[in-house]
């Protein structure tokens, strides 16, 4: 019965990927999909750019596999740890390892992915999801995120 919007936007609050899953699915678990969803056109020639400089997340993301894949394609993972991880890792004493990297004045950017969806959210058919299938109201989320992107002035 309910669902979640999973999201990738700009520095400037524009999205780039959406997605929409059950709302029982773990958000770790369609992070790959939202990050192979993003593209973004080059102003030039050129291929779309597909790999940002810096992915911020909230707590949900937070996993090794998802940093492992981060640093693999060259990311730098902005991902504050769980304190049950934290607590798993210092538990286990030096075996533990180290804590991962965590930026905390890059983390208050983070506040931009909320207005997003908060902006995404004015829109009265993504609010109140109205639409009974799934793919009705992404192509809704879509076309919010289209009128979003319109409206923003381009800065010269």
């Amino acid at each position: 019965m309910t669902t979640k919007v999973h999201l990738a936007c700009d520095g400037r609050g524009l999205p780039l990927a959406v997605a929409v899953t059950p709302g029982n699915v773990n958000d770790s678990t369609v992070f790959d999909a939202v990050l192979n969803a993003v593209r973004v056109p080059r102003a030039g020639v050129g291929r779309p750019r597909r790999r940002p400089d810096v992915v911020i997340a909230d707590k949900a993301y937070s996993s090794r596999a998802i940093r492992q894949r981060l640093r693999r394609r060259g990311i730098r993972a902005v991902i504050p740890e769980r304190t049950d991880q934290k607590a798993n890792r210092t538990r286990r004493g030096r075996t533990g390892g180290r804590p991962p990297a965590f930026d905390r004045d890059l983390y208050k950017a983070r506040n931009v992915v909320e207005r997003c969806f908060n902006r995404l959210k004015q829109f009265r058919a993504v609010a109140t999801r109205f639409d009974k299938l799934a793919a009705r109201y992404r192509a809704g989320l879509h076309l919010a995120a289209l009128i979003l992107w319109l409206r923003k002035p381009v800065s010269a």
